[in-house]
């Protein structure tokens, strides 16, 4: 889940009459959102029982005129392994019953030519990030990298343009839920596992921060388009944060080649002591060595300069970080023990994104406090619920009413005022302009780095 630049904060709609590219584009939906009740089927697996054999006994040849009965052999019964079904709805605890979840791709630093900063803070950092040494939060932590991975699998085999978009994001939550084996309708359920924000959804010039939510339009997915899928899964608070990108004509196949080389190139490039400014000109020379043509037209891929990469922290999918795809004089060098989402956008427009109509989704503020004096009472109650089920982590509107909440954004209009829960828009590029994402989350281990969401895909 891509973070905004901050000096693109507040950044609202401009005129995009000039975008680069007259072809049209499968953007927003725009029009009043409506409360209406949401669905909340999750799939079940089904599982045959296995066959059991009965043999019948044998006869072979006689003894003192008696047939001599040969022992029936016992046949060994074989049990089926699991197998993840289609959708993929087995829990993964099933699926590695011991709880030995594959290791993300270990990439070993580079060596080290300047290191100024690793005195005594180390020490430091050493006992502040020792966690990700520890056996059971690697276990976790992989775990739901191998839900991402399986649910993302099944998404690029079967989703197909005439698909809406509404069905392709419930199928995505439903899978990471019941890989998970967290529904999450109690209170307290998601907090344990689940959603790490809400499933990302982003066609064309809408670069990112697009979900179907009740009382929209639905968007039926055109085989002309390019669609971003942002989503996150969480085990305790840790997010894992990977993105891919889908399109069904090979005319869009360099702007997909030029994003995923950037992001494979920060990838590369990051690391403990690393500045940051250092992943960024890296990022920017890779996605800007590739151009594209459309309609019989060339365009360069730009880096979108109003995103940025991230850390991560638990419950927090931004942590305070920042990785910009463009260079910059930021000095900040990342450390040991540190998670971030390396990802990069690439767009034909401008490279600049703005708010458009909608919500994405909310989310409370990392500072607010559990407790806060509302004059309404639909208010106090909306706070708690969100209290309850989703902490900090980044919900949407179509959680909400899969819960059985009703009637409840005039309470939300005023957590948004009052400052405890931040509103997320949209963000686009110019009409007619088309853009890709891939991201992956690493963790700054001691002694390599372990790109945790790396799979056969991407």
């Amino acid at each position: 889940m891509g973070s905004k630049s901050p000096e693109y904060d507040g950044h609202k709609g401009q005129d995009n009459s000039n975008g680069p590219i007259e072809s049209p584009t499968g953007g927003m939906p725009r029009g009043e959102m409506h409360t209406t009740d949401g669905d909340g089927t999750l799939g079940d697996s089904d599982e045959g029982d296995d066959d059991e054999a009965h043999p019948a006994a044998l006869t072979n040849g006689t003894t003192n005129g008696q047939k001599k009965k040969r022992k029936p052999k016992k046949k060994s019964k074989k049990k089926a392994s699991k197998k993840q079904s289609s959708p993929p709805r087995v829990p993964l605890s099933q699926l590695f019953p011991q709880g030995n979840y594959p290791v993300g791709e270990v990439q070993h630093y580079e060596p080290d030519v300047e290191n100024t900063s690793r005195t005594t803070a180390e020490e430091l950092r050493y006992m502040s990030y020792r966690h990700l040494e520890d056996d059971s939060f690697l276990d976790d932590y992989r775990k739901a990298a191998e839900v991402h991975r399986q649910v993302r699998k099944w998404t690029q085999e079967h989703v197909k343009p005439g698909q809406g978009l509404m069905s392709i994001a419930e199928d995505i939550d439903d899978g990471v839920r019941a890989l998970l084996g967290h529904a999450g309708l109690e209170p307290g359920d998601s907090l344990k596992a689940g959603l790490g924000f809400p499933t990302g959804l982003s066609l064309n010039n809408v670069v990112a921060h697009y979900t179907p939510n009740p009382g929209q339009k639905d968007i039926t997915l055109q085989s002309s388009d390019v669609m971003k899928v942002d989503f996150g899964v969480h085990i305790n608070g840790w997010i894992v944060d990977s993105a891919f990108t889908m399109s069904f004509d090979p005319v869009y196949d360099n702007l997909l080649a030029a994003v995923k080389d950037a992001t494979n190139t920060g990838l590369k490039n990051a690391g403990i002591d690393v500045r940051i400014s250092d992943v960024s000109a890296a990022i920017q020379e890779a996605m800007e060595s590739y151009e594209v043509e459309i309609g019989g037209k060339t365009f360069p891929v730009k880096p979108v300069r109003s995103i940025t990469g991230h850390d991560i922290k638990q419950y927090r999918i931004h942590g305070g970080k920042s990785i910009p795809f463009v260079k910059n004089s930021d000095q900040t060098k990342m450390e040991e023990g540190e998670i971030f989402a390396i990802e990069t956008f690439g767009s034909t427009g401008r490279g600049v994104t703005y708010e458009d109509v909608g919500v994405y989704g909310y989310g409370k503020s990392y500072d607010a406090p559990r407790n806060v004096s509302l004059p309404l009472a639909s208010a106090r109650s909306l706070y708690k619920t969100i209290n309850e089920n989703f902490g900090t982590i980044v919900f949407c509107r179509r959680y909400l009413d899969r819960l059985g909440l009703k009637r409840y954004l005039a309470g939300m209009n005023t957590l948004v005022q009052h400052g405890v829960v931040d509103v997320y828009a949209p963000l686009v590029d110019v009409k007619g302009s088309y853009s890709a994402q891939f991201e992956h989350t690493v963790l700054l281990r001691e002694s390599n780095k372990e790109v945790i969401s790396r799979g056969d895909d991407y």
